[in-house]
């Protein structure tokens, strides 16, 4: 189902260009509804994936990880530096640019300063002068002049990022959950701005296991084959006590092997090491321990005052704590990072201590 999902939806300006899918959708090419609110795409005169970010301008679109919430841009012309008043920490509330930002300044130099080359920009320059960029708030240097300013990400293996990717990361709406499992978000109907994932909508006559809980369904995928092996083996065994009572006399031995089948072991965390993981009651205002993170990344809900948090301790993640509950005890890592948390034996549990927000939330 999350397959034949991911193949009807996606879409691309080019072969071997990044994959468009929820939430990003593809302008005049898929609908305005397969996508999310500031995350429209649209293709250029050369095939190249294209996003327009208000305050920066065009770039285009190199790589989408899904699951990590990041998207790869580079200017289409391969000249970052010539935008020169860039400010890549004014992106509005979708996209931020991830590390270290450095203000930059550019200088056009008639001959060439006294300064490492690594800060030449070649895109602008010329035979007849030099384009540099300075990040030591220099305001002057000889036989130059300023011609521009750029806020960009700053990377220590390449300083700095006029030549290369800029990353920038989105919180919402937080698909990676779905991704984990090989499913996509999508809205859950055309009415509403809800998400769930594709593999939650499968109609109910299609679905075997409709109606049953998550437990249940479980049971039934590690159950249902033991039970038919063992039914099988057992008109086998009829079968050939039948053929033996035919053909030989009633007082000779016989003697009849049943090789045990091997248990399906699911690995996830014990109980008393999951209740050790830090509870946390949001107040009535709502306030919570990580401000920009106010949706619970596996089910998709907005939390709500008096709602149960549970923390990973060493990840420091958040969940509806009936959530993560769940979770934890089928997979023995946290759905966001895939880190395993540390196990601690059930004779001395981690330390961790519950706390209620209820009072401090209360306060503006």
């Amino acid at each position: 189902m999350a397959t034949s999902t991911k193949i009807c939806s996606a879409s691309s300006c080019s072969t071997g260009g990044p994959e468009i899918r929820f939430p990003f959708y593809l302008k005049d090419r898929q609908p305005h509804r397969r996508g999310y609110s500031g995350f429209h795409l649209s293709c250029n005169n050369w095939s190249q994936t294209i996003i327009n970010l208000p305050t920066a301008g065009e770039f285009a679109v190199r790589r989408i990880d899904y699951f990590a919430h990041q998207i790869s841009i580079k200017d289409p012309d391969n000249c970052l530096a010539k935008r020169r008043s860039l400010d890549m920490s004014k992106l509005g509330s979708t996209f931020t640019a991830a590390g270290i930002l450095r203000n930059y300044t550019l200088f056009n130099c008639s001959s060439k300063p006294g300064i490492s080359p690594s800060l030449s920009i070649s895109c602008l320059s010329t035979d007849s002068y030099i384009v540099i960029a300075h990040d030591d708030h220099i305001h002057s240097i000889p036989s130059c002049h300023i011609i521009g300013t750029a806020l960009v990400p700053w990377e220590e293996s390449y300083a700095p990022t006029f030549h290369s990717d800029i990353t920038l990361n989105w919180s919402v709406p937080a698909c990676g959950p779905c991704e984990s499992r090989g499913a996509v978000c999508e809205f859950k109907s055309d009415a509403s701005m809800e998400i769930g994932c594709s593999d939650e909508f499968q109609p109910p006559s299609m679905d075997p296991n409709y109606g049953f809980t998550t437990n249940a369904k479980y049971g039934i995928m590690i159950g249902l084959p033991i039970i038919v092996s063992i039914i099988g083996l057992a008109y086998f065994v009829c079968g050939r006590v039948r053929t033996y009572g035919h053909h030989h006399h009633p007082n000779t031995e016989f003697s009849i092997s049943i090789v045990p089948q091997s248990a399906v072991v699911i690995t996830g965390l014990d109980g008393p090491i999951i209740e050790s993981y830090p509870k946390t009651v949001l107040g009535e205002s709502g306030r919570l321990p990580k401000p920009n993170d106010g949706t619970c990344p596996i089910c998709l809900s907005e939390y709500q005052p008096k709602d149960t948090l549970r923390t990973i301790p060493d990840c420091n993640h958040y969940f509806h704590a009936d959530c993560i509950d769940e979770w934890l005890k089928m997979n023995a890592t946290c759905p966001l990072c895939r880190n395993s948390p540390d196990r601690c034996s059930v004779i001395t549990p981690c330390s961790s201590s519950s706390s209620s927000l209820s009072s401090s939330s209360s306060s503006p």
